[in-house]
Parts: structure tokens; sequence; C-alpha cells
């Protein structure tokens, strides 16, 4: 097989493994929310669920190593800290939540059978897929995911074509913010530096062993999938947004179930009762990709951090499969009231880990990286607290960060730090 055709289905892996249940559930919703502001908001999630991601995987490509290299500048026990904590939180929030959409859209209204039976089917075919890794690349870049796409693109297309209705004001006050924090929710930053180790591992299965070669191909199929998630997630937030008068949503259910109600209408409404089927299968294969490559990629970490014992990996995906199958029975809802703490706490570091790593070295080096991430660390603190402890204990700090009050109060900081770092650095220099 030639590199051409590897990278498109590598790109096309790739995809599949970002596109899980949030990145299906979350865009409609910010759509219709967004109303006449959905451009606004797409360019904000495009950023956190697309651009940061796939310069995630352009850093993977760089560093052709493990998720630990992404972090060893700034000391090798916070690299194997974050390493740890990024995995944890990967088994224990995300892969759970994709048995979870997949039970409580795809499976609960047609057969009426308990979560605890939906999970622990869903997470015995993913640690089946996890055991055979060396063909997980094949399978989902030739077969899962071409399925997915032509179900997306064939919604969005008769979707846009065939609607005249209007959209209603936007409920945001700064949509572009409200964007880029909704994309916090798809984890696909997280889920970049998770996926593109697996990627890199894989690929030495795939018989594409030359670094160089592998960088390229890694590197190409970044951009491929990152081109159709941008489609896909602009096509959906516009059809949300265009379907706001048409379908109505019961505002006193919870989200997940205003997600859930939205999409299927709008499916219903350009699929026709099919429509429902086809739903089904698109985010049972949609979540079920992205559940496989978190615990692929958790047990290739896990197995390196003891000294490649094969019998690591084989355990790990086994815990990590039982805990999806335990956690996997709370509904959708509840798991990202769980991970909205967290992911303000883990995700503005796993952001300046991958931006540092796509500089070149005389931007990034290991002071530029600490400062840099503790400063992250520091001034993302109120943006963790707030759902912790009462939102007026905070308003004092808050007041004094600029851009806390929208959440992003470590952006600024961090900002600042690099480039007096890089000034003190390369005073240093000189005079040395």
């Amino acid at each position: 097989m030639n590199n051409t055709k590897k990278t498109f289905i590598v790109g096309f892996a790739l995809f599949s493994m970002f596109f899980g249940a949030g990145n299906l559930l979350l865009p409609p919703l910010l759509g219709y929310n967004a109303g006449d502001e959905w451009f606004s908001v797409t360019i904000g999630f495009v950023i956190t669920a697309v651009i940061i991601p796939i310069l995630g995987i352009m850093a993977h490509a760089k560093l052709q190593g493990t998720m630990y290299d992404f972090a060893k500048k700034v000391s090798p026990v916070f690299s194997t800290i974050y390493c740890i904590l990024i995995y944890i939180i990967s088994i224990a929030i995300p892969s759970p939540r994709t048995a979870s959409a997949t039970h409580e859209i795809a499976i609960h209204p047609f057969f009426g059978t308990s979560s605890l039976i939906t999970s622990s089917i869903y997470f015995t075919l993913v640690l089946l897929f996890a055991l055979n890794r060396s063909k997980i690349v094949s399978l989902i870049g030739k077969f899962l995911t071409p399925l997915i796409v032509l179900i997306l693109l064939s919604v969005i297309g008769i979707a846009l074509f065939s609607t005249s209705f209007g959209v209603n004001p936007s409920q945001f006050e700064v949509p572009l913010v409200s964007g880029i924090l909704e994309g916090y929710q798809t984890f696909d930053a997280i889920g970049a530096v998770v996926v593109g180790a697996v990627v890199i591992i894989s690929l030495k299965h795939y018989d594409v062993t030359t670094p160089e070669i592998r960088k390229e191909v890694i590197a190409k199929s970044g951009i491929i999938a990152g081109i159709g998630l941008f489609i896909i997630y602009a096509g959906l937030i516009s059809v949300g947004a265009y379907y706001s008068q048409e379908i109505a949503i019961d505002l006193t259910q919870s989200s997940d179930m205003q997600r859930s109600t939205l999409l299927r209408g709008i499916t219903i409404s350009t699929l026709g009762n099919i429509g429902n089927a086809f739903l089904s299968v698109l985010i049972s294969l949609a979540c079920f990709t992205t559940a496989v490559s978190i615990i692929v990629g958790s047990a290739d970490y896990f197995k390196g951090l003891f000294k490649n014992r094969k019998y690591v990996y084989t355990i790990t995906a086994i815990i990590g499969s039982v805990v999806g199958v335990v956690i996997g029975q709370l509904n959708f809802h509840t798991i990202i009231m769980i991970a909205l703490p967290i992911l303000m706490f883990i995700y503005p570091i796993t952001i300046v880990l991958i931006l540092l790593n796509n500089l070149p070295e005389k931007y990034a080096s290991k002071s530029v990286f600490r400062m840099v991430v503790l400063a992250t660390f520091i001034f993302s603190i109120p943006d963790f607290l707030k759902f912790l402890v009462p939102p007026e204990s905070l308003q004092g700090i808050k007041s004094l960060i600029p851009l806390s009050d929208v959440s992003l109060g470590w952006v600024l900081p961090a900002f600042v730090v690099f480039v007096l770092t890089n000034v003190v650095v390369n005073v240093r220099a000189k005079l040395s």
C-alpha cells in the first residue's frame, strides 16, 4: 500500500477517533442557542475542538514519542503525573460518556434495556478491538469512518438545502467565548495527546517504521482529519441554528435531553422515519471508535511505564473497560457535570503544552515550558474553583484577572509570561 493511501486511511481513522459522543451532540444545540450568531460560535468552537487538537497531532508528528514527551521539558515528575491524570480522566469520563450516549439515544429508545446491559456489551466489544490493536487503524479508517461521514453529510446536506427556516436571536452574551468553552466539552485537545500516541504506535504495526515517513503521514493525516471535523462541526452548528424555529425544545429538560431531542428532530426532518435508525447507527459508531482509541492509548502508556511488559497492556485495557461499564451507567448529563471542573483545571495546561510543542526550540526552552505552565496553572485556579465554592466568594480575585469573567483568565498571563521568559532567556544567552 502506498503512503498516500495510508495517509488517507490514517486521516479517516483520526477523524473517527476524535468524533465521539460530545462531538455529535454538542454542536447542534450550540447552534440552536447561538441563533443568528452561529458563525461566531462556530469560530470559537473550531478553535478548541479542531485547531488545538490538530496542533496536538502535529506536535506528536514532531516529537515521535509518547504523551510523556509533551510535558517532559517541565520536569520528568510533572510529565509522569500529567500523563497519569490525563489517562485516568480519559478512562473515567469521556470513555464511559460514549457508552452513556449510545444507550440513551441509540439503544434504550428502541429496546428499553438497562444501561448495565448496554455498557457491558459495549465495552466487551471495545476490549476485543483494543486487544487486536494492530488492526485498529485499518478497520476504523477503511470501514467505520466512511460510514460515519456518509450519514453525517447526508443529514447536514439535506437539512441545509431543504430548509427555509429563519434563525432566532442569540442567547449568548459573548458567542465567540461560548463556542470556545463548549469546545472544551469535546475533550478533543486531551484526545489529541492520547490518540496521537496511539497512531504512532499503530503505524509501526502498519508497516510504517521509518520516523520520517511516520512524521509525514501523521502530519498530513492530521490535516485531513481537521478538515473533516471543521466541515462536520460547522454543518451541525448551522443546522441547529436554522432549525431553531422549526423544532421546539423543552427548556425544563436537562441539557443532554435537549441535545438528543434536537438531534433526533433534525435527523427525522431530513431523513424521515428511517432517520432514527441512521442516528442510532451514527451515534454507536462515533462513540465506539472514540472509546477504543482511549482504551488503547491508556493501555499503551501504562505498558511503556512498566517497561513494555505485555500483560500490563491487557490488564489496563480490562480495567479501562470495567470502569467504562460502571461509570457508563450514569446519564450523559451527570458525566458532563462531573467533567466541567476537571476540564477547567486540565484543559488550559493541555492547550499550552500543545502550543509550546509546536514552536521552534529557540522559543520553547525548558524555562519557557516551566514558567508558562506554572502561570497557566495558577491563573486557571479561579475557573476551577467556581464549581466548588460559591461564585460570589471569587468575585474579588476574578475582577483582577483579565478575561476571568469568561473563564479564560489564564490566557493573557500565559502569553505575557511566555514573552517575558523568552526575553530573559535571550538576554542571558547574549550575556553569557
